[in-house]
């Protein structure tokens, strides 16, 4: 048993769409979460710029001795999960595989789209990881950096969400069955995307998929909360102003928060 916090960590609000998962799958766990939206996105940025934001994430999650950490980002994923990986002593999770290896299991034609920001789509990780499991796949990639902007600036039921959402998404309509949120900004906008691509598209949650292994892993290692210890006091941090993300998380999350703004 072990009762330190699991620590998630994202470019900003996305990553509450992975630790909602977690709180439905795992609810006696605590959470200590940082969104980096002052920065937000992290997509458009280059490479070393994102490993740099990444590993300040990282650093400050192990300042609050985590015993895990779930990269809730799959741009940062993409371009350092590896590293971040081998370089510490506590399991690391990334998003990209486990949303890969559920779009294998979903899709019935083979045909397999993946929407991610411009740099997740030109690591082309996702391609690659299907195709490591599953050669036979035809996959379809398209960036969507307007998307996570959306998110960030709340407003995922706008008539402009709409419009984006339509527009950009306009390619993949009718040429896959199986679509990968390759983004965990994504799933904020799933109604609007499951509109435009239609009721028959399966939509992969790459986070939710994602605290299926965090479960698999907790027990492995022997790392689940006691029972018997107090319900965990979840931390949000945010390097942006709290009134926007609270607002957002709160109506996500469908709870209370304690959010607390901190500088990197």
């Amino acid at each position: 048993m072990d009762n330190r916090p699991i620590g998630f960590l994202d470019s900003g609000v996305g990553g509450l769409t992975v630790v909602r998962e977690l709180m439905r799958q795992l609810p006696h766990e605590e959470i200590v979460y940082i969104g980096d939206s002052a920065r937000a996105p992290y997509g458009p940025r280059p490479a070393e710029q994102i490993r740099e934001y990444t590993w300040q994430l990282v650093n400050f999650l192990l300042t609050k001795d985590v015993k895990m950490i779930v990269m809730a980002c799959n741009t940062a994923t993409a371009v350092v999960w590896e590293e971040v990986k081998q370089e510490l002593n506590i399991p690391v999770l990334g998003v990209v595989l486990p949303g890969s290896s559920a779009a294998i299991k979903s899709t019935t034609s083979d045909r397999i789209g993946v929407i991610g920001t411009p740099m997740t789509v030109k690591s082309d990780i996702y391609r690659q990881k299907i195709m490591d499991l599953a050669p036979q796949m035809q996959v379809t990639t398209l960036a969507c950096p307007k998307f996570t902007p959306l998110v960030e600036s709340n407003q995922m039921n706008s008539s402009v969400a709409k419009k984006i959402v339509y527009e950009t998404l306009a390619p993949l309509v009718g040429k896959v069955d199986t679509l990968i949120l390759g983004c965990t900004h994504y799933p904020l906008l799933r109604g609007i995307i499951q509109n435009v691509m239609g009721s028959s598209v399966k939509l992969i949650d790459s986070g939710a998929e994602t605290i299926r292994d965090v479960s698999v892993l907790l027990n492995y290692f022997q790392l689940n909360r006691s029972r018997e210890a107090a319900l965990g006091h979840h931390r949000f941090y945010t390097t942006a102003g709290i009134d926007s993300f609270k607002e957002i998380a709160e109506n996500w999350l469908g709870q209370d928060l304690n959010v607390e703004h901190t500088k990197l």
